[in-house]
């Protein structure tokens, strides 16, 4: 798409690196946002902070208030949904969701799994097919993309690679995004940052450029 295109693109932005500096994560991020400005200039972005954020865990009075009809529910399971329906509305919103992400402990970090459990909500982003038990979820968010932007301290993740048995990141992203109804997901890792500094600077510099060649192909 030319940046003379005038339909509006709406970006959501979310990070969940627990740094605020050096995060290679956010770096990627800052990254496909600079250069999908230069790309797509009519363009909305909006930024969901989980990482030095306090989301909110999924409570009792929670899970009541999901399973119910909005009519049945009282003041208080409200209330306890009110984050839930500020997060699913800006995936509703959204054309375009990218999220940045590091591994810790071979997943994903804790703020981001608690916002997952926010967003995957029965007749919100998914509904239930009691006629197929085999795969019962339908996804409700189409016509959507996700960019995963995904970072390792450690390599061999890769498909084939020996830590790949390990990597509780990716496929478990990917499965998230797809039972909620999305199935074009890009994934642009970068790893190697606690190995060797030149490699891991080349490693940088491959990922800088799957990004940027990323944003060309679905800009449009």
């Amino acid at each position: 798409m030319s940046s003379q295109n005038k339909e509006l693109k709406n970006l959501l932005v979310i990070n969940s690196s627990a740094r605020n500096r050096n995060a290679k994560s956010r770096n990627l991020a800052e990254t496909l946002i600079g250069h999908w400005q230069k790309i797509q200039l009519n363009t909305k972005i909006q930024h969901r902070e989980l990482g030095n954020q306090s989301i909110p865990h999924i409570t009792e009075e929670w899970i009541s208030a999901a399973f119910k009809p909005i009519e049945n529910r009282t003041q208080d399971e409200l209330n306890a949904l009110k984050k839930s329906d500020e997060y699913i509305k800006e995936l509703k919103d959204a054309d375009i969701i990218v999220v940045a992400t590091p591994m810790y402990n071979w997943s994903i970090p804790s703020s981001l799994k608690a916002y997952i459990d926010q967003i995957v909500r029965i007749n919100e982003t998914w509904k239930y097919n009691p006629d197929n038990i085999q795969n019962p979820y339908i996804g409700l968010l189409t016509n959507k993309k996700v960019v995963l932007l995904l970072t390792r301290g450690s390599q061999g993740y890769e498909k084939g690679g020996y830590n790949e048995h390990i990597d509780f990141q990716t496929d478990y992203l990917k499965r998230v995004f797809h039972v909620i109804g999305i199935d074009e997901i890009y994934v642009i890792t970068l790893d190697g940052a606690a190995n060797n500094q030149e490699e891991y600077n080349k490693n940088i510099t491959i990922a800088h450029q799957e990004t940027i060649e990323l944003i060309k192909s679905i800009s449009s």
